[in-house]
């Protein structure tokens, strides 16, 4: 806000204060924003509409494609109808319980046992050569094939089933971690040691920030996959979780359950990652540029 100098009737002189350029010009910057920011959610929304919209035809019709067919598939409406039933059961908030808490815990597990791993392989070549080929034998093993190993191994299902999350989250967030680490630039560690920094600081200092975005990616796909092998865990014992509903609708065949266990659990793994993504932002402003 500038101010002015205008002149009275009376002659004297008075300060008005008046919007300057700049201002004017940052306050047309922040409505194109939010008027881009609306365009992009509507259209986001009219392109959910318009699958939703496709699938209820498909399914309705019994659209036949090839060696696809819609005719089994349950519409949109039925599946539905379907969560409403789940809801009214009171069953819904126990199976969210059970898998939020399963999910959570072995995802925290994950990151304290991934981002661990990731700083030390990355800045230390003998833990390197500790630990990093043991862990890329265990990579590819899908979690469906660790099933008979966690129940050996866990005193009980639930453990084994927290186990089978962590082993979901833990690859992602390691990588990452290791990725973010060997891609700093080397002159910014140079420079703080030329400073007379320690290695405390310059990890808390230089690494830590560096690595950090790389981290903050590791960490969104972690919480993806963890959700990803919720239903793996939760085969290993049936009692309460959507990832257990949505398998025990496959065995008794009810196929709209089917789906609502599909959605809810894709609706948790994306709100869960978006948490991720916005405490990575606050973390790391520098990126967005705030």
């Amino acid at each position: 806000m500038s101010l002015t100098r205008t002149r009275t009737d009376g002659g004297a002189n008075v300060f008005s204060s008046r919007p300057d350029a700049a201002e004017k010009a940052e306050r047309d910057i922040g409505r194109s924003a939010r008027a881009d920011l609306i365009g992009r959610y509507a259209v986001r929304l009219a392109s959910l509409a318009i699958f939703i919209a496709a699938w209820q035809l498909a399914s309705s019709t019994r659209l036949h494609l090839g060696v696809v067919t819609f005719a089994n598939v349950p519409p949109p409406t039925e599946v539905f109808d379907s969560l409403l039933a789940l809801a009214r059961s009171g069953k819904l908030v126990a199976h969210l319980s059970s898998s939020l808490a399963r999910v959570f815990v072995g995802y925290a597990i994950a990151v304290l046992v991934g981002v661990g791993l990731g700083l030390a392989i990355a800045r230390a070549r003998l833990a390197e050569d500790i630990f990093l080929p043991p862990l890329e034998i265990l990579r590819p093993i899908p979690a469906v094939a660790w099933i008979p190993l966690a129940i050996l191994m866990f005193p009980s299902a639930e453990a084994s089933m927290i186990f089978i999350t962590f082993t979901g989250a833990l690859f992602p967030i390691l990588l990452n971690t290791i990725h973010g680490v060997e891609g700093i630039d080397r002159r910014l560690v140079a420079s703080a040691q030329s400073l007379g920094a320690g290695r405390r600081a310059i990890l808390w200092e230089v690494v830590i920030p560096g690595a950090l975005p790389s981290i903050v990616t590791g960490l969104a796909i972690g919480m993806g996959t963890s959700w990803f092998c919720l239903v793996t865990a939760e085969m290993i014992s049936g009692q309460f979780g959507i990832g257990y509903y949505t398998w025990e609708s496959y065995t008794l065949q009810n196929y709209a359950d089917i789906i609502v266990g599909m959605t809810v659990i894709g609706a948790l793994g994306m709100l869960s990652s978006v948490l991720v993504r916005k405490i990575g932002a606050a973390l790391t402003p520098w990126q967005s540029g705030k």
